[in-house]
């Protein structure tokens, strides 16, 4: 068990000892305020039942320890729900492992390089399905066949990382390979290199990710992902989203399903069409929220010709994780999972007959406001039918860090490369748990307003 201590979460998240320019963690364990494992254990039932009511309060006043930390998030995100006993989360942890395993296979099954501890980097497929043969990688499979060899032919990144420049495990290594004809398979085959390449910058400053297996795991659970969400497959941003969930949970089906549920909440983020960009429509609550909060800067930013907010894509799109420490962003997730927590969420994300047939007895009765979170229940009081009130905290947080850059932006932004710089001069200098403040107050400040008009 970890001690209760005034430590940064960095000595958690080592972080290589070369990278000497990566922001500090602000983030310090806190007695009495941070989640700690006694406080965890203390709020379950013998029969594994949890108060999460208990949970969510502490949670938002100082975040969880590092050491409970990924099973606090299943829950979190809906993964079990907290009504739930020990015995019955062990059989469906099981189930969801075993699920897992399945569509990992299948996609095995499709690319032998699924599962195989390696990593596609380079295009395998072209767009009508012809399978793409790297010469260098069938030369050097040649020359181990010529002299025995079983070792299996790699490139290196550089670093010391074995990777694979196509698909040379199975029968598309072969001198004539069949095209491929389904859409759906080719679609999922022309995003692998691309999880490859994202895998292999994403977090790179940390320990972890010297291990290769570590690696391979995140472009397995990149890769099932991609092929199970037909409408989304694969986007850039969401190897970012994905890294804490292996990094937290120790199985790789426990964190498939933790990412799983995360994404239930911001795959909105990544359907994006001709016409439109995923968060268009948080950008543009974004710019509502400005105009009523505070008309100048709104007035000052459309302008410049940033009306449309687009300069807070990135925050909304990964979370924040660009602009606070790897410790921070998941001090700053947690917190804001807490806040929005609504004790509903799993029966939501659940479809199980068992939970259907608990929930029509449910049906008609008013939520208990105290399982639910800080901004939740600001929500549930002020928002009504109101649109804004199913606002996520995420575009308040953005808001936030505008209204305290409001002067310097008012003062010093001439144009739109201004703006930009001003906002990426906050990386690494936010306060997590002050954000969250500005963006509950100011939540709560919006609301008001919106119901008055």
């Amino acid at each position: 068990m970890w001690k209760d201590t005034g430590a940064p979460t960095d000595s958690f998240y080592e972080v290589r000892p070369e990278c000497t320019d990566v922001p500090k963690t602000r983030f310090k364990i806190k007695a009495g305020k941070t989640l700690s494992e006694r406080k965890w254990q203390a709020a379950f039932t013998p029969e594994g039942c949890l108060d999460i009511s208990k949970t969510l309060g502490r949670i938002q006043r100082g975040g969880i320890h590092p050491s409970i930390r990924g099973e606090v998030w299943e829950f979190l995100l809906g993964c079990f729900d907290p009504k739930s006993t020990f015995e019955e989360r062990d059989q469906l942890r099981q189930r969801r492992r075993e699920q897992y395993a399945i569509w990992k296979q299948e996609c095995r099954d499709m690319d032998p390089v699924v599962g195989s501890g390696r990593i596609i980097t380079a295009p395998i497929i072209t767009e009508d399905g012809v399978p793409i043969q790297d010469p260098l990688v069938l030369l050097e499979a040649n020359r181990n066949k010529d002299d025995g060899s079983t070792e299996d032919s790699q490139h290196s990144d550089g670093n010391g990382l074995q990777e694979t420049a196509s698909n040379d495990l199975g029968p598309n290594s072969a001198n004539v390979a069949e095209r491929l004809t389904d859409k759906k398979i080719i679609q999922w085959k022309l995003t692998l290199h691309q999880i490859g390449l994202d895998v292999l910058r994403t977090d790179r400053t940390l320990v972890f990710y010297e291990k290769q297996e570590n690696l391979s795991k995140l472009w397995d659970i990149l890769a099932v992902y991609a092929w199970l969400d037909k409408d989304v497959g694969y986007c850039q941003g969401m190897s970012d989203l994905c890294s804490p969930m292996i990094i937290l949970l120790d199985d790789e089906g426990d964190a498939f399903w933790c990412f799983e549920r995360l994404m239930r909440r911001l795959r909105g983020n990544f359907r994006c069409t001709e016409s439109s960009v995923g968060v268009e429509s948080q950008l543009n609550s974004l710019a509502s929220i400005t105009q009523v909060l505070d008309p100048k800067l709104h007035q000052h930013l459309e302008t410049l010709g940033g009306g449309d907010y687009l300069f807070a894509f990135r925050m909304l799109m990964v979370l924040f994780r660009r602009e606070f420490s790897f410790g921070d962003s998941l001090y700053l997730w947690e917190m804001m999972w807490a806040l929005e927590y609504d004790p509903d969420i799993f029966a939501m994300y659940e479809e199980t007959e068992t939970l259907s047939e608990r929930n029509e007895g449910s049906k008609g009765k008013v939520k208990s406001t105290r399982q639910c979170g800080k901004f939740e229940r600001e929500n549930l009081r002020n928002g009504g039918n109101n649109p804004e009130g199913n606002l996520p905290i995420s575009v308040f947080l953005v808001a936030s860090v505008l209204k305290d850059k409001s002067s310097k932006l008012l003062q010093e932004a001439r144009g739109l490369d201004d703006v930009v710089k001003i906002l990426n001069d906050i990386t690494g200098n936010l306060d997590a748990k002050k954000a969250c403040s500005g963006a509950i107050k100011l939540h709560k400040k919006y609301l008001k307003k919106a119901k008055k008009t």
